[in-house]
């Protein structure tokens, strides 16, 4: 057993690292743009050299692609298991609110970077990203459609991405409440959005 515990160490030190310098980097990017950031910068918010960061990364755009990389992938895996483990479609759509108003106020920097920064991720890169974002999509689509199968999925996957814009305001929009207020009043409001997508959906059903 010590034998496998000092042979994984250094891999949980290694990625606790780079966990360290994206979380850096994203708030340097935030702050000034991914071109006004040099790897230099970065270095030194991390307590390191510039040159040294190439240990970890190929250069800025490869740090870029994986923050916005990683991020992508926790979010879709996150909702799908939290789909996966709900009760029901209400008890679904009750646990994508609140992972995304937690992703939300936990990583205002990481919004601004990525509706910011993504055209400055190299392909393949971006097309993973943009897959998986839209994977995360069609799982609020899929409950959704539970909870208001009147509605077609078009008209669900523009209001998914209506409700997003308004959880993910956080850079702008945070910091004055505090935290759980501000939660909660994020979760009314999208709620709010989402009945009133069924309310219109229903209302031009009658007309």
């Amino acid at each position: 057993m010590r034998g496998v515990t000092t042979a994984q160490t250094p891999t949980r030190n290694r990625r606790a690292r780079r966990m360290e310098i994206l979380e850096a980097a994203a708030e340097l990017f935030a702050a000034r743009g991914f071109h006004g950031v040099s790897i230099e910068d970065i270095g030194g918010a991390v307590g390191t050299s510039g040159p040294a960061l190439y240990r970890h990364f190929s250069g800025k755009e490869a740090l870029l692609a994986e923050m916005l990389l990683d991020v992508s992938e926790r979010l879709h895996a996150a909702g799908a298991s939290r789909v996966t483990e709900a009760p029901d479609a209400e008890g679904a759509l009750e646990a994508l609110l609140t992972g995304q108003i937690e992703f939300a106020l936990s990583h205002p920097s990481l919004i601004t970077v990525h509706d910011r920064e993504l055209g400055n991720v190299p392909e393949p890169a971006r097309r993973q990203i943009r897959r998986l974002q839209r994977l995360y999509v069609e799982e609020w689509v899929t409950v959704l459609s539970e909870l208001y199968p009147s509605c077609p999925p078009p008209r669900l996957r523009a209001a998914t991405h209506a409700v997003f814009g308004l959880l993910n305001s956080t850079p702008h929009s945070a910091g004055e409440l505090p935290r759980e207020t501000m939660a909660e009043l994020l979760r009314d409001m999208a709620r709010t959005a989402l009945t009133a997508v069924q309310d219109t959906a229903q209302n031009q059903a009658k007309s």
